[in-house]
């Protein structure tokens, strides 16, 4: 129900980011206390987007009843009422850690942030996700958000942006911006997967709106989008001579990339939409473990 797999994605694209990129670039100037604060920062999104997942399954139980009859966990393995105490319990959890991990004088406007968090995931499985691009744009936009919650925490808006800040910038943008764009992908090609359910319960999700070929078409650009922006960014890399990174690069991510955009074409069956979307869950993995370059490279 909580869609482990998912929050384990979270947690590594948090600790690669800390790890692999605030560290290095800023090894001699860390402040005191920044590992607790990360780690209860860590904590707190995995328990918002662990009730955000418990509240989507609360309201989609009869969509689920067609599209994933044997993943169901509300009315089965708990009833309906349980599923509410534990999406009441796990975003009280992760609002109060947030609070206990920044200092509220400074960091307020992130306390509040992940409060709309809590509301936005409620209001995406009472009625975004049933509308044309809203739900998408949604669950992208909090995607990138758990790597721009780092990056916030660690710099204060008043600050001046020196070469360290700039730079850390610019690596939370790519990633945030990376995380956007792919997730949207996923989002569209799951919902040309969901499509049988979702008609069936007034849904205007992309498909049912423009049709399947239009939502082929909508997810074709942001693919050739990506894979432009990446050879591009290739490019601009090559002159720092980093091979291994640009290697790995177009061969786990690149290359899946194109891959998709081939078999998106053929793709008519909730199968074929599945694999897709699996294959695009691994374009995001092999993104998240890209950071690990930075850790050598910085």
């Amino acid at each position: 129900m909580i869609r482990l797999p998912n929050l384990i994605f979270m947690a590594l694209t948090q600790v690669l980011f800390q790890f692999c990129i605030y560290l290095p670039l800023y090894r001699d100037n860390i402040p005191e206390g920044d590992l607790r604060s990360f780690i209860l920062l860590l904590l707190a999104s995995l328990f918002i987007a662990a009730a955000g997942y418990v509240i989507n399954d609360y309201f989609d139980i009869n969509i689920d009843e067609v599209n994933k009859p044997g993943k169901m966990v509300v009315d089965k393995v708990i009833n309906r009422r349980w599923a509410l105490a534990w999406h009441l319990l796990l975003s009280t959890t992760g609002l109060l850690l947030t609070f206990l991990a920044l200092p509220f004088a400074e960091k307020w406007y992130l306390v509040l942030a992940n409060i709309v968090c809590v509301w936005l995931l409620w209001f995406y499985s009472v009625s975004f996700k049933k509308n044309l691009l809203i739900g998408n744009i949604v669950i992208a936009a909090l995607t990138s958000w758990t790597i721009l919650i780092i990056f916030f925490s660690k710099v204060n808006l008043t600050d001046a942006f020196d070469a360290a800040h700039l730079r850390f910038f610019r690596l939370a943008v790519m990633y945030a911006g990376f995380a956007f764009v792919i997730s949207l992908i996923r989002e569209a090609i799951k919902d040309m997967e969901d499509i049988a359910g979702d008609v069936k319960y007034g849904c205007r999700t992309m498909p049912i709106v423009w049709g399947i070929n239009a939502t082929k078409v909508y997810v074709a650009v942001w693919l050739i989008v990506l894979i432009a922006a990446l050879l591009v960014l290739q490019v601009y890399v090559l002159q720092f001579k980093w091979w291994l990174s640009v290697l790995y690069c177009l061969a786990t991510i690149v290359a899946p990339l194109v891959l998709i955009l081939v078999r998106l074409k053929k793709a008519n069956t909730a199968g074929a939409f599945h694999h897709l979307s699996n294959l695009t869950k691994l374009v995001m993995l092999t993104g998240i473990l890209s950071m690990l370059f930075f850790y050598f490279y910085l």
